[in-house]
């Protein structure tokens, strides 16, 4: 199982954070966000009986993307005051699971999500646990994206099948969706006029991008005007949207083999003042 630390992190604070209460311990350190991280990471570890865990993490905004278009995710404001300790604590935590965290400069979780995936799932099977429908473009028959949705235990699973069920797209078209209707949370913006349903639309129809563009003639004056004014832009967005499985990551499998030490963990959660948290995961 692949982790998006962020996506379980920023959620975790978010549960709690939205009705004003803010956890932290007697010392005053905030630990709203690493106390609802572990409860999805345990409850999914649970649910799916993983046999190796990694969890992977961004490193900072500044990324190969926002050298490609500095517009890049430039409309998220900084995180919040309290989740700001707890960006260090929560990889403390993790590692006291004996869980890898993996984070590599100039890249972003889903990168490193993508290249390990690709490179694990020449021999086992690789589940992706996030809340980011970004990661469909990843699925094959070895690779399932575990998409987290409201509350607790509450999972949609995709493989190819269900993919082309819900969107009647492939993975790979995946990123030319977004290369065409661009990303409003990662704020670029393909092809402007152009929304989900037309994108789908003309997937379904040419498959591709490239063919698209090769058969602009056949498609309705108004829509062909948008493509031909943002060509570039929809070449770039869909760079910006493609997950890269080539990033140089030094992880050995049998470091993410789930082995948890009730000792450390302990430790661990006793620093962080998680007794109750400690007893419902039945850590002696």
């Amino acid at each position: 199982m692949l982790v998006d630390g962020m996506a379980l992190l920023f959620r975790g604070y978010y549960a709690t954070a939205y009705r004003g209460y803010i956890m932290k311990t007697s010392a005053g350190v905030p630990t709203n966000a690493i106390y609802g991280f572990v409860k999805y990471m345990w409850d999914a570890i649970q649910t799916f009986e993983p046999s190796h865990v990694i969890c992977c993490w961004d490193m900072g905004s500044k990324t190969f993307r926002t050298e490609l278009y500095d517009q890049y995710k430039a409309n998220r404001g900084a995180p919040p005051e309290e989740l700001v300790p707890q960006f260090d604590l929560v990889k403390e935590v993790v590692s006291s699971f004996d869980i890898p965290n993996i984070g590599i400069e100039q890249f972003e979780a889903d990168d490193c999500i993508g290249s390990l995936a690709k490179r694990y799932s020449a021999e086992m099977h690789v589940q992706i646990l996030t809340g980011d429908h970004d990661s469909l473009q990843l699925v094959t028959d070895r690779v399932h994206s575990i998409i987290m949705k409201k509350g607790m235990s509450n999972y949609e699973v995709y493989t190819p099948e269900k993919l082309l069920e819900e969107k009647g797209l492939t993975p790979a078209q995946m990123i030319d969706l977004k290369g065409l209707m661009g990303d409003t949370s990662d704020n670029f913006p393909g092809v402007k006029g152009i929304g989900e349903k037309t994108a789908i639309k003309l997937l379904k129809e040419y498959a591709t991008i490239e063919a698209i563009i090769e058969n602009l003639e056949k498609l309705p004056k108004g829509m062909r005007t948008k493509i031909e004014s943002e060509l570039d832009m929809l070449h770039l967005s869909r760079q910006l949207a493609e997950i890269r499985c080539d990033v140089p990551i030094e992880c050995v499998v049998e470091d993410a083999l789930l082995t948890i030490d009730a000792g450390k963990v302990r430790k661990q959660f006793e620093t962080l003042e998680f007794n109750k948290l400690l007893k419902e995961m039945g850590i002696h």
